[in-house]
């Protein structure tokens, strides 16, 4: 069945491609971004790499009358809710604008939906809802305890869901809560690219072995971990994006999920530290990358990794790449576009 399915922040990181994989799925896609921390770019090379046409729109959710607008064109199906700002250090400077942007896009896009009665959603929650876990792995179950302002926006937005689904008659909400993803496309053309100094470990990584960074920061090495460095549960973008298709098609069979929001984790099961990753991409790449200790981030957290457990049984979704594969696939999309998009 051919879907229109609009995507909030397609032209970013991970909607972009989950829009490769709703267009070779046979899916028509509606992108909303406003290019915040993103490129159209990105837009550009998902229809070269599908064949397949994009219809974007460069705005902001926060703007109504524009999201009204485009729900009115078009006769949307589902939605996949990816737009946000997504910083764990930068949340705890400016957690007004966090709050703001984050709550304010998702209360207008929720409004839209039923206003047209689009009732179908994936929503791109996060791991950061577990704070520090009180058992590993983390099982959807454990209790909720947000670490700093970004991942207490994405709490709210679950219960704000919730409430949503039980409000509306024949809502269905699926809320994916990943953990660290990484990788790239195969075919090197699309890539994790942020404007400014990365605030994720593998950009921050592959740019020093491009020599756009002088050298890797770990921030900090005396966690009570294997090695002293945090411990994270790393997921390939293309796994993490079979799973929002996944859990699309099972929020439309047989409306398995009638007035219903659920939560679900994709992750692999597996942790690795930094150190562990950084051996993983020098094996990748070839060659030492310099690096240096330093201080602490605020909100980070010693360790977590899931239990993917109900990702299997409900979607049948596992994750199929290991570090190796996520490591040669960033590196493959950071040597062909050392300047990312630009």
């Amino acid at each position: 069945m051919t879907l229109k399915v609009l995507v909030t922040g397609g032209a970013g990181y991970i909607g972009s491609h989950a829009c490769i994989e709703l267009l070779m799925e046979g899916h028509e896609v509606i992108v909303i971004d406003n290019l915040h921390n993103s490129h159209f770019e990105s837009i550009n090379r998902v229809e070269k790499l599908t064949n397949k046409s994009v219809h974007f729109f460069d705005l902001d959710l926060r703007d109504y009358k524009k999201v009204q607008k485009v729900f009115s064109n078009f006769k949307i199906d589902a939605v996949m809710h990816f737009a946000g700002l997504k910083s764990v250090s930068e949340s705890i400077t400016e957690p007004t604008e966090y709050y703001s942007n984050n709550l304010n896009s998702t209360f207008n896009l929720c409004k839209a939906m039923s206003e047209y009665h689009v009732k179908k959603m994936v929503f791109s929650s996060s791991s950061t809802v577990y704070g520090i876990p009180s058992f590993l792995p983390v099982t959807e179950d454990a209790i909720l305890q947000p670490y700093n302002p970004y991942g207490q926006t994405k709490l709210m937005i679950e219960q704000f869901l919730r409430d949503v689904t039980k409000a509306n008659k024949d809502w269905a909400i699926i809320m994916l809560r990943y953990f660290n993803p990484i990788g790239a496309h195969v075919s090197g053309q699309i890539g994790e690219d942020p404007q400014d100094i990365p605030n994720n470990l593998l950009p921050y990584i592959s740019q020093v072995a491009v020599k756009k960074l002088k050298k890797l920061s770990i921030y900090g090495d005396d966690y009570p971990t294997s090695d002293g460095t945090c411990i994270r549960d790393y997921i390939h973008v293309v796994d993490l994006v079979r799973g929002h298709v996944a859990a699309l098609d099972y929020i439309l069979e047989k409306n398995k999920l009638h007035n219903k929001a659920i939560a679900i984790n994709l992750g692999t099961g597996r942790g690795y530290s930094v150190l562990e990753v950084l051996k993983a991409f020098e094996n990748a790449c070839g060659f030492k990358l310099d690096f240096e200790i330093v201080g602490k981030r605020p909100g980070d957290i010693p360790e977590i990794f899931s239990d993917p457990t109900l990702a299997k049984s409900l979607l049948g979704w596992k994750a199929k790449y290991d570090i190796n594969k996520m490591c040669l696939d960033t590196w493959n999309w950071q040597k062909q576009n050392p300047n990312g998009f630009s």
